[in-house]
């Protein structure tokens, strides 16, 4: 549930504010540090029975970050793959793959063709206040998905400092040693927000354009075979997005709306024919629009209402011409898959309350409905899928530094046998002034979606059949974590928290190949997976220094254990270290900051023609980014560095697996377009 709070301050004037340069203290002053992901009400993040990760609006600004992906590649337990086929990136986390993990906008969840999370990049950078990560299921607060673990991206509410507000942003980045002024090659990012305030009303308005100019990219007129040649090639594309937020609230009551619009092209050239001077140019275009209202209204000081309901509609078209390049005429081409549009909607509803019975006892019962359709040519029929689930949890103080937190879920789905019941039990208990020990246990669960079940993606690179007989997957996991914070003396403050978590899931989705057919891929359920591993998450605050280091070791389930005759490990093992270094520079108005991660190498078990196994891995990398942020003439910001300090490009892959939907057959994996140099430009205006 979020209350919102704001103060107007009404002062005639003209006033030009620059954005402060800040150090992100809040990570270790937990005091201060107010989180709402699956809470009552606004929660201090020491109070929270849940281990929750934040990254503040600051620190975002201090990255000079274009997409999500690029906040979250330094955060352990986070690793990206990228399609460049179909120009898509997905996400894992804590060893789960991006299905298993609830992407949320405000508490709205994401909706995503395909089981790629690839809306995460397609989220207005400009607009995220902050993020929010809780690790391990969350089922019976959000339903399904949530077995890995919930992004809960959460947007500006507005300044509340000033009655108008407009800021503009622009940022120019090399790809590579590749660049063109504006437009072309590089990236090129633009933004333009205007917020006003009167009284209790306020409304928020943006536009955001990225273009990206792709990659190594070959020139429209070669051919097949130089196109062919070099396979770390990335894809032109185009980002147009708009926003608008409108809300009124008082002491007691407040209601917002917003509408989220987004058009996507990414360009593909296959190469053409040198004998007949024709080749196949093909876009993928994204439409992405999503709406939600949300309300919440306090009825008395021991009950509260919230309400949320959204709608989102996603097409995603694919058109291939056959271009002449002798005189320039098109015509659309008749290829498998080469014409297609396939659509999504998404709707939810949801309302809960909060009755507080007394210092000791407060409940939370809700009820949410979501519905998904999808339609097009590569669907089979026009199928809609109804689930319904009322929940119930409740926090109890039993004692002085004791809070536990059961819950149920209760779950009705149209298509598919749902889990009838769905348990959680969270506790936190304060050993000392400075130590906090949390441990938890939750069943999750994430339903085969439309795309899983009905979806049939045939082109000249994939041939994968949905599977409408998929059961839900089900997880039974274990969280421990303990935090010891120092208190704050002086200019000093140091915070750890040690965690672990124990994951065991059935009916794991997974591809796989028909028995009928081995040169096609469909959806299965695996029997049985699990996951398991432990961080340590350190940060010190000195004076104008900041600075974190974290280290992660996560096994991931090898499933060939279970043959006795080729004794390898029940886990494969891969470690993560990160560091975050930020260091203002008071007199000079600036900062500079360094975000860094060392990803291991990620091991899997292979069975070979001689029925042996052998031990395969997608190899380690460093990546750095180094960013110089400094405020001046009090209304500009200017941020300045570099991305991908070790210019990573591609990573090792000793698999010599060629099966799969998207098997890279021991292809090297690519990671990225290569070390960039980034110039980029704030200026905020204010009336006050």
């Amino acid at each position: 549930m979020k209350i919102y709070l704001s103060i107007v301050l009404s002062v005639c004037g003209f006033v030009a504010v620059a954005q402060g340069i800040k150090i992100d203290t809040t990570r270790a002053n937990e005091l201060k540090d107010v989180v709402v992901t699956a809470q009552y009400g606004p929660q201090t993040l020491r109070n929270s029975v849940y281990h929750i990760r934040t990254i503040t609006a600051e620190r975002i600004k201090l990255r000079a970050a274009t997409n999500v992906q690029q906040i979250l590649n330094t955060e352990l337990g986070f690793r990206f793959s990228n399609d460049l086929t179909l120009g898509t990136t997905d996400v894992s986390l804590m060893g789960m793959t991006g299905r298993n993990i609830k992407i949320l906008l405000d508490g709205v969840p994401m909706v995503d063709r395909s089981d790629a999370r690839e809306s995460l990049n397609q989220i207005d950078i400009n607009t995220i206040d902050r993020i929010e990560i809780v690790e391990g299921p969350m089922s019976v607060v959000y339903g399904t998905d949530a077995l890995a673990g919930v992004i809960n991206i959460i947007t500006k509410r507005g300044n509340t400092k000033s009655l108008l507000n407009v800021s503009a942003r622009i940022q120019e980045e090399t790809t590579g040693n590749e660049y063109e002024a504006l437009s072309g090659k590089g990236s090129h990012i633009q933004n333009i927000s205007v917020n006003w305030k009167n009284n209790n009303w306020s409304v928020l308005a943006g536009f955001t354009h990225n273009d990206f100019g792709g990659w190594n990219l070959a020139s429209k007129t070669a051919t097949i075979a130089e196109v062919s040649a070099v396979p770390n090639r990335w894809k032109p594309k185009a980002q147009y997005m708009g926003n608008t937020k409108i809300a009124y609230h008082n002491d007691n009551f407040n209601i917002w709306y917003r509408l989220d619009g987004l058009k996507e092209d990414i360009d593909v050239r296959y190469g053409l024919n040198p004998n007949t001077y024709k080749g196949l140019l093909q876009t993928y275009t994204t439409h992405r629009y999503t709406q939600q209202l949300q309300s919440e209204y306090r009825f008395s000081n021991h009950l509260q209402l919230s309400a949320v309901a959204g709608f989102t509609n996603l097409d995603r078209a694919t058109k291939t011409v056959i271009h002449n390049f002798t005189d320039n005429t098109e015509e659309l081409s008749t290829g498998a898959g080469e014409q297609d549009i396939a659509k999504f909607n998404s709707a939810i509803f949801r309302a809960t309350a909060v009755y507080i019975l007394n210092k000791s006892v407060s409940f939370q019962p809700g009820f949410e409905y979501n519905r998904d359709a999808a339609s097009g040519q590569r669907i089979s029929g026009s199928p809609v899928i109804n689930d319904f689930a009322v929940f119930i949890s409740s926090e109890l103080k039993l004692a002085d530094g004791i809070n536990i937190r059961p819950g149920l879920r209760f779950i009705k789905n149209s298509i598919y046998h749902a889990p009838p019941v769905i348990p959680s039990l969270n506790t936190k208990f304060t050993l000392t002034n400075n130590l906090d020990l949390r441990l938890a246990y939750a069943r999750g669960f994430r339903s085969p979606a439309l795309r899983e079940l009905y979806y049939d993606f045939v082109d000249a690179s994939h041939n994968i059949l949905g599977n409408p007989n998929l059961k839900a997957e089900e997880s039974n996991s274990f969280n421990g974590s303990l935090a010891w914070v120092t208190a704050r003396i002086r200019n000093f403050q140091f915070r750890s928290t040690l965690s672990g978590f124990y994951n065991l899931f059935k009916n794991r989705i997974e591809f796989g190949f028909d028995p009928t057919n081995p040169s096609t891929t469909t959806l299965i359920n695996i029997s049985k997976y699990k996951t398991t591993g432990s961080t340590l998450e350190n940060t010190l605050v000195f004076k104008n220094l900041q600075a974190t280091l974290g280290v992660s070791y996560i096994g991931r389930y090898n499933d060939l254990s279970e043959n006795d005759n080729l004794q390898t490990p029940q886990f494969a093992w891969a470690t993560e270290v990160n560091s975050n270094i930020t260091y203002a520079f008071t007199k000079l108005n600036g900062s500079i900051s360094l975000f860094y991660k060392y990803t291991g190498s990620l091991p899997s078990y292979q069975l070979a023609n001689n029925n042996t196994a052998t031990l395969v891995r997608i190899g380690d990398f460093h990546t750095a980014d180094l960013m110089l942020t400094k405020n001046l003439l009090n209304s500009l910001t200017i941020s300045a560095g570099a991305k991908n300090l070790f210019n990573v490009t591609q990573l090792t892959n000793s698999s010599t697996a060629s099966g799969g939907a998207h098997s890279t057959g021991g292809a090297a994996v690519p990671y990225n377009y290569g070390r960039s140099y980034v110039l980029g430009l704030i200026y905020n205006w204010d009336k006050r």
